[in-house]
């Protein structure tokens, strides 16, 4: 075996495997004072209200189908999608003294292939324990071939069936045989991923449901005692399977979870690609995760100087799973911690208390592990397929694994709309802006420096759109106007803020004094956060951290800014001469969309301006969950009910819907209008 060894570590050289990453750091830019205690104060939140409505068994027997139904839904698998055919193929077997391999695949839906390894061992006489092994990201490829994560974990799978146990290993959605997308938003500005609830988290999930499905069909699997384990990635899709499915009935994540103030205070998401986390809608942290397992046996498995899964949050979820499971008087023999010295590495210090957990909890055997777990087999020996399918959706799987919302039917009756219009307001408030403030809280208005300039006084307010998010709202009007007839609020993009007339200084400029002077109009103006004065780092790889820290608080940067708006709308209004006086809003390109939709929130907005407005979501803006709900044809359908509406485009069509809609419940023709430069 001296021989498959040595070629297992000639291939682990060109291996995708996190061994110990740098420690991720969160470096504030120059705009980004305030945003790191936002964090700070958003995450301190979340955890505090987890957990917090459970004292005793009672609540949590209660409580805990929903919690379920929710990371369910979290994952994208609400409702769970139909199990179809497995249609499992059996493509090779190798032998080994003690055991036999049966490399195989599965189509967990139809095209979403699994390939795995199947190790059962010699001379059962009877249906044995089972352990669903779940590969993290331990890619072996050599010469341009993936032969899958099973490959770099075979060490674990083959001490499993040395002893006496069916295991079955599965490659992941990104790093198997067929490589698929791991970091849609950590590297492939894949955004869009958030306005559809998807994360392939959801995919490991519902591979892992249907790898227990296919093990229930085996005879040499004892359908009672069925456990899982990986690590890293594995140690996250353990978590998952564990918390969503009563089947398992032993559990060791090692090295797969942490708790909020880890990912997002302390930066840790910035290791870790989307397959590690849910679409945080309900505001979960991580303790809540762990919680589900209760009451069965589990046993969370960690290293000290693991920088990606640091030790204080491995405790502090450890905590909370401790205090459900001694509701259940569980603790003390179904919860355990092990905690070994090293960094993220597969260590023999953290294989052998699993192995003793499994054996205690399937066998009641306590004896010491004396076998080491080692690899057997040269990566060929182990691949499943001798060509890729030509049907798979492995590397698309992100378009269609989450239902989106079908396109929306032109009502045909004024009570018809109402109920889609209000059952559309009811999602996005908890779905979609969720992560709002429950309580908006005082604006804390307060008037800052005057200038006028060119026969223009140009007046600047502070307010407060959230804790620690303080904006600035620019009001432009003619030097005496005393009754103005127009209110226009225009909501500034980075590229619209570069060259308003507010920026350096609120220097004017020819055609804003033109306007003014010609007109009783006032021209206001407020950059939401992120933006001007309070944009964050021009580092783009920092940049991309801080927007995948948002969806772990159940907000998106847009959702935000579109809160943001709103709070803007009330501070103009707060200011006397402007209480009454008729508001427009006006923005460009996809701060369109987010004027658009606070729009729909704020009660009399008489009309929007929106330039170049992206005609889907998927351009932007990005909000959590939206596409579940409608896209912005749809909203701009909603918006018109109660603003007229403009577009200035600069290619014509996609707004067909809005307009029929306008049409069928006699809105007025001028209620929409698009004009094309």
């Amino acid at each position: 075996m001296k021989h498959a060894l040595a070629l297992l570590l000639a291939a682990a050289t060109v291996t995708v495997f996190a061994a110990d990453p740098p420690k991720p750091t969160f470096t504030p830019g120059p705009g980004d004072e305030g945003l790191k205690r936002y964090f700070e104060r958003e995450t301190d939140a979340i955890a505090k209200a987890c957990l917090a409505d459970i004292h005793s068994a009672a609540d949590w027997d209660a409580k805990k189908g929903e919690y379920r139904r929710q990371l369910a839904e979290m994952l994208g698998l609400w409702p769970m999608p139909e199990k179809t055919d497995l249609d499992v193929h059996i493509t090779g077997k190798l032998d080994h003294q003690d055991f036999t391999v049966e490399k195989l695949y599965f189509q967990s839906r139809p095209g979403l292939y699994v390939t795995g390894n199947l190790y059962v061992p010699t001379g059962l006489t009877g249906p044995a324990p089972t352990i669903l092994y779940v590969c993290g990201h331990g890619n072996v490829k050599k010469n341009g071939i993936s032969y899958g994560s099973k490959v770099a974990m075979q060490h674990w799978p083959g001490w499993f069936a040395r002893n006496g146990y069916v295991c079955l290993i599965i490659d992941t959605l990104q790093l198997g045989e067929i490589e698929g997308i791991h970091h849609g938003t950590y590297r492939e500005k894949m955004w869009w991923w958030h306005d559809r609830g998807y994360t392939p988290a959801g995919v490991e999930a519902w591979n892992d449901i249907r790898a227990l499905d296919y093990l229930e069909t085996r005879p040499e699997v004892d359908k009672t005692r069925l456990g899982v384990t990986g690590r890293s990635g594995g140690g996250a899709y353990s978590w998952w399977l564990t918390a969503l499915d009563d089947r398992i009935k032993v559990a060791v994540p090692t090295a797969g979870i942490t708790d909020l103030h880890n990912h997002v205070v302390d930066g840790t998401v910035e290791g870790h690609c989307d397959c590690m986390f849910m679409v945080n809608t309900y505001r979960w942290d991580f303790p809540l995760v762990a919680a589900l397992a209760a009451p069965r046996p589990l046993l969370i498995a960690n290293t000290d100087k693991d920088t990606i899964f640091p030790l204080d949050g491995v405790y502090r979820v450890h905590q909370g799973a401790h205090f459900i499971y001694n509701l259940s008087q569980s603790a003390d023999r179904n919860l355990g911690l092990i905690i070994t010295e090293g960094p993220h590495k597969d260590t023999q210090d953290l294989q052998v208390p699993t192995f003793h957990w499994f054996n205690r909890h399937f066998k009641k055997d306590e004896s010491p592990i004396e076998m080491l777990a080692k690899p057997l087999f040269e990566p060929e020996q182990l691949k499943v397929f001798a060509e890729l399918p030509k049907d798979q959706i492995n590397t698309k799987i992100q378009e269609t694994f989450v239902p989106q919302a079908p396109p929306p039917k032109v009502p045909e009756t004024k009570q018809e709309w109402t109920t889609m219009r209000d059952g559309w307001m009811t999602a996005l408030k908890a779905k979609t802006f969720h992560g709002w403030p429950a309580e908006a809280g005082g604006l804390d208005l307060k008037p800052g420096p005057t200038r006028s300039i060119d026969g223009l006084t140009i007046a600047s307010y502070e307010f407060t759109s959230q804790h620690d998010v303080p904006l600035t709202l620019y009001v432009a009007k003619g030097q005496n106007l005393a009754d103005p007839e127009l209110l226009v609020l225009n909501v500034l993009d980075q590229q619209a803020w570069e060259s308003s007339p507010v920026r350096d200084g609120l220097a004017g400029n020819d055609e804003l004094r033109k306007m003014l002077q010609a007109n009783k109009w006032i021209m206001a103006y407020v950059a939401p956060r992120g933006v001007g004065p309070t944009a964050y780092t021009a580092d783009e790889r920092k940049f991309t951290q801080i927007l995948r820290r948002f969806p772990l608080l159940g907000q998106t940067l847009e959702g935000m800014q579109v809160y943001d708006v709103r709070r803007a709308i009330q501070a103009v209004r707060a200011i006397p001469q402007l209480a009454r006086t008729p508001l427009w809003l006006q923005a460009d390109r996809r701060m369109a969309g987010v004027a658009l939709y606070a729009s729909l929130f704020e009660p009399d907005v008489a009309r929007l301006d929106l330039h170049d407005l992206p005609r889907s979501h998927v351009d932007g803006p990005h909000l959590l969950n939206v596409l579940k709900t409608l896209d912005l044809p749809a909203a701009l359908a909603m918006a018109a009910e109660r603003s007229r509406i403009v577009l200035d485009q600069k290619t014509p069509g996609g707004w067909d819907y809005p307009r029929a809609v306008a049409a069928k419940l006699s809105w007025g023709d001028q209620r929409i209008q698009i004009r094309q430069p």
